[in-house]
């Protein structure tokens, strides 16, 4: 999955559940979603209300742990906006675990979630259309809502994605979200990082090529 697989060395026939696992976590969306505001909420238990825009991307961490497996996440902050979409589209590499974000009050950002999954899909590697993701519909704390919480479902429904109603300034939601990304992220890194050990010790004398007579 991410690059971070690279770092752990296989020390047995399973993975070691009491060794710290670093997971990437990123958080796409258009502008104005909230994405800096949910990421300060979870991470500092603050609502950051400081509107400048996101240029490129800004890194939190946060230290958890899940199915006691003890997790350090670096969340990626990324900017919104269209003319810094090709630059957010390089942080995509070595994501471990990706977050939609779309204000629940501004029909086009949700409209725009389409695209955001669909160049996220085509630039992660390896390609998985299973791909350890959540929704957030962020400012359900606002009153001139303009997407339905069915409407939003239905859309997380069809592409079998977890949907969270969330809001970065009343702190809802916002911790088991992130925590379910987590617990995804975990369950494809293990699958993976056995699939690792299973192929490394398939190798036998049966596979070495044939010496040739001549």
């Amino acid at each position: 999955l991410g690059d971070s697989l690279l770092s752990l060395v296989p020390q047995g026939p399973s993975m070691d559940a009491s060794k710290k696992v670093d997971l990437k976590i990123i958080i796409i969306g258009a502008l104005g979603v909230g994405k800096t505001s949910l990421l300060h909420q979870y991470v500092h238990k603050t609502f950051y209300e400081d509107y400048r825009t996101t240029l490129g991307a800004s890194i939190l961490t946060k230290v958890l742990a899940v199915d006691n497996t003890p997790l350090k996440l670096q969340i990626w902050d990324t900017g919104g906006q269209e003319r810094f979409r090709s630059m957010v589209s390089t942080f995509y590499k070595g994501s471990d675990g990706c977050m939609l974000a779309f204000d629940v009050t501004d029909r086009e950002s949700f409209e725009a979630l389409d695209n955001w999954r669909d160049d996220f899909l085509e630039k992660v590697i390896p390609r998985e259309q299973d791909f350890p993701m959540v929704v957030l519909g962020n400012k359900i704390d606002l009153c001139d809502r303009q997407v339905p919480k069915e409407t939003a479902s239905a859309w997380c429904k069809e592409k079998d994605i977890p949907y969270f109603e969330v809001s970065a300034k009343n702190n809802i939601n916002v911790a088991e979200a992130f925590e379910t990304l987590a617990k995804q992220a975990l369950t494809t890194y293990k699958g993976i990082f056995e699939s690792y050990l299973t192929d490394s010790i398939k190798l036998t004398p049966y596979d070495k090529p044939k010496k040739s007579c001549c």
